[in-house]
């Protein structure tokens, strides 16, 4: 049997391994021994290595931090995959978690993002063992567990002796290739108040499920007098309601969630909200808080008024995410994903937007830096690559750069290929995530073909 013909007997296997490893709902929670990344995470890692092991194939459990699924001998290829998912978040209709099968389309929090891409991989490695294709490298298929968080399971397996390969790819981005990956600064900051004497006091504020999603709800809780309450209830714009309570007001904000890479796909709850709480007479320093986040963010998404809006011809533009705030009566603290071009450097950035931020009293509680990727468009890892995805989907394109960040920053020699086809709708990071089976099954053939073109 050739690898497509092992791929499509191999269907309703993939389908249901899909659906059984949504089911499981991954999200970053509490460590625990055994499971760095909470509970859920280590039950994905476990099932995934159990079903690798039921395809006959060698499983490694690194920790808990990285498991993988490997077939052969000599230099390493790699495919590289994660686990772990963004929060729910809302908007459904279909149970975020339920891995629903519905007119040959698989609905879940990681369809797309990554699980899909996952066990298709899986049974691409599979499918390359079976066929009996002769093969000079060891091909290993890995299942991460912290991509959306930060990578730091990549970090740990590298930091351990874990082994880097010459080359391979992510499944984790878009056909027909991505050799170019925009830098990315995450930083949380906070600002602290008192509210002594203040017409109006904020009791709550929060919004947003991650930093790298466009968040589409946030809402805060404002204590003030009756009068105060009245004026505001007329103060509602666009996506913003105010509902008076027993004490004040609440104002509720809504927007359109995107995925953190491109927010001007989005329209930014925090953003709608910090504009309608800028005017609310909070104390100075809640206030002038309030106001320096509007005027320097607000629902801007290339860092302008910040003066950070980096360009080049490569990869565009620097774009910038509002995407978590949580505050009470004392603090709050919001989370911030900005991404410059692959041409140029944090310094020409970071240090602009923190002492931006210092100047107007807010504290900077941490920064992670994941470094720009540019990978040479002729090299033969991406011309290997890209034959196989013409030969396999019989269509055209060229490789490209883009504003997310992927594994392709945390292991060596390795490119994003696929999963999502061109022209198909954005899907990651939003509600209703979803992968049609004919694409699923398309990605595994595209995988399996791509291992052994890698590996032969």
């Amino acid at each position: 049997m050739t690898l497509n013909e092992i791929i499509d007997a191999n269907k309703d296997n993939i389908v249901q391994t899909l659906r059984e490893v949504i089911r499981i709902p991954s999200v970053q929670g509490t460590p625990e021994e055994g499971a760095p990344y909470g509970k859920e995470v280590r039950n994905a890692l476990d099932y995934m290595l159990d079903k690798a092991n039921e395809l006959g194939l060698h499983t490694v459990n690194f920790d808990g931090q990285v498991g993988y699924a490997e077939y052969g001998k000599g230099e390493l290829v790699a495919v590289v995959a994660h686990l772990d998912v963004v929060p729910a978040g809302d908007g459904w209709i279909h149970d975020p978690f339920g891995g629903e099968l519905e007119e040959n389309v698989v609905f879940g929090r990681g369809a797309v993002d990554d699980k899909g891409p996952a066990v298709a991989s899986l049974y691409a490695l599979h499918a390359v063992k079976k066929s009996g294709l002769k093969i000079n490298r060891r091909i290993r298929v890995m299942f991460g567990t912290n991509e959306e968080t930060g990578s730091g399971d990549m970090e740990y397996f590298f930091g351990h002796g874990g082994e880097q390969p010459v080359m391979g790819f992510t499944p984790d981005g878009s056909y027909p290739l991505i050799y170019g990956e925009k830098g990315i600064v995450i930083e949380e900051l906070k600002k602290s108040y008192t509210q002594d004497g203040a017409q109006a006091r904020l009791l709550e504020i929060k919004g947003g499920t991650a930093h790298n999603v466009v968040p589409s709800k946030a809402h805060a809780i404002i204590e003030c007098t009756e009068e105060l309450a009245k004026e505001l209830e007329k103060c509602g714009g666009e996506g913003v309601s105010i509902t008076r309570t027993e004490n004040g007001v609440r104002i509720d904000a809504e927007g359109v969630s995107a995925h953190g890479s491109t927010p001007e796909k989005g329209v930014n709850a925090i953003g709608r909200l910090i504009n309608a709480l800028k005017d609310i007479p909070f104390a100075k320093e809640l206030a002038e808080g309030i106001r320096f986040i509007n005027d320097k963010i607000g629902m801007q998404t290339n860092g302008e008024n910040l003066g950070i809006n980096l360009k080049d011809n490569i990869s565009g533009e620097l774009v910038l995410n509002l995407g978590t705030i949580e505050g009470d009566e004392n603090e709050f603290a919001f989370g911030v994903n900005y991404r410059y071009p692959v041409t140029c450097r944090i310094e020409e950035c970071a240090p602009l937007f923190n002492d931006a931020f210092s100047n107007a009293g807010f504290s900077v509680i941490s920064q992670i830096h994941e470094p720009a990727l540019y990978v040479d468009p002729s090299s033969k890892l991406v011309s290997t690559l890209m034959d196989v995805y013409k030969e396999q989907t019989g269509l055209d394109g060229e490789p490209f750069c883009i504003g997310g960040g992927t594994y392709a920053k945390s292991v060596n020699n390795i490119v994003a290929f696929g999963p999502v086809f061109p022209g198909d709708p954005d899907r990651e990071h939003k509600a209703e995530e979803c992968i049609e089976v004919d694409n699923l099954m398309a990605n595994a053939r595209v995988y399996a073909n791509a291992m052994y073109a890698l590996a032969k």
